[in-house]
């Protein structure tokens, strides 16, 4: 992560600007009867059917590195691939600016999510009664979608669990949106860092859509990391051979 301080500008992000986003829409009062473990353990149920059923899916990634002034610092494009129950891997299809970030920082982040995947390093941080307490707040509209929203109080200080706010869809019973940051310090280089994580509904599977982190770096200044995800094909290898052949190693580079 300190790699994200260090790099001269390159080309010109989408987006800029030191805040992270807002929703517009106002919190409106919670409906009779809902009650924070009714909330939790519909949530714990669902997204046990939904694992079940999740057999493969594959997405496509833009990685970036921005500074404030919308300069990207480095790029990295490429196809996640993820089959149940613990198996990913990543092939690089583009890469630009500096190779020193690209290494350091997105690589790392790449294979530390395929090694948690594969169970080589296992943190438990899923929203469920073990780690989170919720206060309820309200309803609130996210998109189209018509969300319980709920302030998330960890219950021990792990830099793998976040303190913040979550919004849970009111018929799916998913996790459509959270924003915060780390329950416990990252780094003694990294001073803070805030985060928002936007998920999109694709053939009954909620998967994410764009992660935006904003890091303040002790001694270099604030970096935004942003990773989008789209064009998914989920569960196309359920009838093939193909988990078989699928790798847990790091990042494949392009030729």
């Amino acid at each position: 992560m300190v790699a994200v301080a260090m790099f001269a500008p390159e080309a010109k992000a989408q987006t800029s600007g030191e805040r992270l986003p807002n929703l517009e829409a106002r919190i409106e009062p919670l409906s009779p009867g809902v009650t924070e473990s009714q909330v939790l353990t519909e949530l714990a149920a669902r997204n046990e059917g939904r694992r079940a059923a999740l057999h493969d899916y594959s997405v496509l990634r833009t990685y970036q590195v921005i500074d404030l002034k919308g300069k990207v610092h480095a790029e990295e494009i490429g196809r996640m691939e993820f089959f149940s129950p613990d198996k990913k891997a990543f092939t690089v299809s583009s890469e630009s600016g500096s190779g020193l970030v690209r290494h350091m920082a997105l690589n790392a982040l790449i294979n530390s999510e395929i090694e948690a995947a594969a169970g080589k390093e296992h943190h438990d941080s899923a929203i469920s009664t073990d780690n989170y307490s919720l206060n309820l707040l309200g309803e609130q509209q996210v998109g189209p979608y018509r969300c319980f929203v709920a302030e998330a109080v960890p219950k021990r200080k792990d830099k793998y669990l976040f303190e913040g706010r979550v919004w849970i869809d009111m018929n799916d019973y998913s996790v459509v949106r959270i924003e915060g940051h780390p329950a416990k310090k990252l780094s003694f280089w990294i001073q803070r860092a805030d985060f928002v994580r936007q998920y999109q509904k694709i053939e009954g599977f909620w998967l994410p859509q764009k992660d935006q982190t904003l890091v303040q770096v002790r001694l270099y200044g604030k970096k935004v990391l942003t990773i989008d995800h789209r064009d998914y094909v989920v569960n196309a290898g359920q009838n093939t051979n193909a988990r078989s052949t699928v790798r847990e190693t790091a990042v494949t580079q392009p030729n």
